[in-house]
């Protein structure tokens, strides 16, 4: 482990909760395992693929074990709350927060876009299939439905703060009993935009308990983790064995009805028992984290932790045509032992490409890491400097006033280009339409990322 991991692993605040950053990590750990392992590629003359689970009927109930953005959600939760209260104390707005908060999202996500794009459009130029560059651009755009949802609500956080102090564990039961509604309205055949708020709303819900386990409400003992495991447990069975939801929670091609497209009922089952195992194993995490070496790991794995699950699926189409278009890995059927014993070599190309893009890559994530340290060290001399306590936030006037339009206006410009971007379907685009489609969605996002550093900018000059 490299010196500089470590000095910063030693200069951790002993207030920090370590098992958070220790869930953070091992969630995207078994998310990249999972998309990696799943993945069935054909190649007869032309790219094709699938899911494993469309043709191992056995491996559904495996995807409870790896389907773990739950977890993620989780923990962004209790980690925005601890930051924007942080941020708060020492004389902070929520604006500041936000924009300190998604710079570490929003820097390796443009890296992620415009390496994308230009590998995009060179390949075009090159006269490659149209159809085959978009079904490679979409396989790529895999992870960014996950950021979709995240900054919105990240950008929520005041609000959800706010409604968990009024309304307490009521918060995340209302979303649930609304997601429910979504799911009632999908399986009724009604109106679509019902079940698509889902979106938020479910991942809002997990965020929530976040928070809530954050300010209390949620203790970290056998008492309430047990019950949550049980409880979620035995919801999730029986929401999927007699009901109507599939016991896959991930995509299955054969199912009528998705639990992450957008997530259900049953998905948030699954959160609360993944939930209860979080506060059981607290203790246990923290004692161990206290460790020097098992901490330094953790803390190197959350600082490149956007840019591998960024890239972990543009690793997945290096992989293909690396392996497959050659010819150098066999094809057998897939669930054989011949297949299984194939995810070997596999996930070893995988791990070394992932490997090379991360170390080329890595570069502005923690690049943001490091601005986002030192402003918060300059922050915090401010405020000590200041006589009188903290400087008030700014208030309506002109420059906060631009800060916020910036801000709300950048963050919505991001959200709608990621959404464009992550909607282009597994088919492909056909040839006069893919360069526009990106073109567009990508200028969208880029003139949103361009608006946040702006908005971070001005309020750093009015907090000053």
């Amino acid at each position: 482990m490299s010196a500089p991991l470590r000095r910063v692993a030693e200069r951790t605040p002993p207030g920090r909760d370590r098992h958070i950053d220790l869930l953070r990590a091992v969630a995207i750990v078994l998310v990249v395992l999972g998309h990696w392992l799943a993945v069935v590629v054909t190649y007869r003359g032309r790219i094709g693929g699938d899911t494993v689970l469309a043709f191992v009927p056995w491996a559904r109930p495996l995807t409870w074990l790896f389907q773990v953005m739950p977890v993620f959600f989780l923990v962004g939760g209790f980690a925005g709350a601890a930051s924007l209260g942080s941020y708060r104390r020492r004389g902070g707005d929520a604006i500041g927060w936000f924009l300190c908060r998604t710079d570490r999202l929003i820097r390796p996500t443009t890296a992620f876009l415009l390496a994308l794009g230009g590998g995009a459009l060179i390949t075009l130029l090159l006269g490659a299939d149209p159809a085959t560059v978009g079904m490679g651009v979409w396989l790529a755009c895999l992870p960014l439905w996950f950021l979709i949802a995240y900054v919105t609500v990240v950008l929520l956080t005041p609000v959800l703060l706010a409604l968990h102090r009024r309304a307490g564990l009521a918060v995340p039961a209302v979303f649930a009993v609304a997601v429910a509604f979504g799911d009632a309205a999908r399986l009724l055949s009604g109106p679509g935009v019902i079940g698509a708020a889902n979106y938020l709303l479910a991942w809002a819900a997990v965020y929530q308990l976040g928070i809530a386990w954050r300010e209390g409400a949620l203790s970290a003992r056998p008492r309430v983790a047990v019950p949550m495991i049980v409880g979620g447990l035995g919801a999730l069975v029986l929401l999927t064995v007699p009901g109507p939801y599939p016991v896959s929670m991930v995509t299955d091609p054969g199912a009528r009805l998705q639990n992450t497209s957008p997530p259900t009922l049953a998905l948030l089952a699954l959160a609360v028992a993944q939930t209860g195992v979080a506060l059981l194993l607290h203790e246990r995490g923290g004692r161990m984290l206290r460790r020097t070496r098992p901490w330094t790991v953790v803390v190197a794995a959350n600082s490149v932790i956007m840019t591998v699950f960024l890239w972990h699926m543009t690793a997945v189409v290096i992989a293909v045509l690396a392996l497959y278009v050659t010819g150098l890995l066999p094809q057998p059927p897939p669930g054989s032992a011949a297949w299984l014993l194939l995810r070997v070599p596999w996930l070893a190309f995988l791990t070394a490409t992932l490997a090379v893009l991360v170390a080329v890559f890595a570069r502005f994530e923690r690049r943001a890491f490091k601005r986002r340290a030192f402003e918060r060290r300059a922050f915090e001399r401010r405020a000590f400097e200041r006589r009188g306590g903290p400087r008030p936030a700014p208030g309506p006037g002109r420059a906060g006033a631009s800060t916020f339009a910036a801000t709300m206006a950048g963050a919505g410009l991001v959200v709608a280009g990621l959404l464009g971007t992550a909607l282009t379907g597994a088919e492909g685009l056909s040839a006069p339409r893919l360069p526009v489609h990106f073109a567009v969605f990508f200028a969208v996002y880029f003139a949103g990322a361009a608006l946040l550093w702006a908005a971070r900018s001005w309020h750093r000059r009015v907090t000053s």
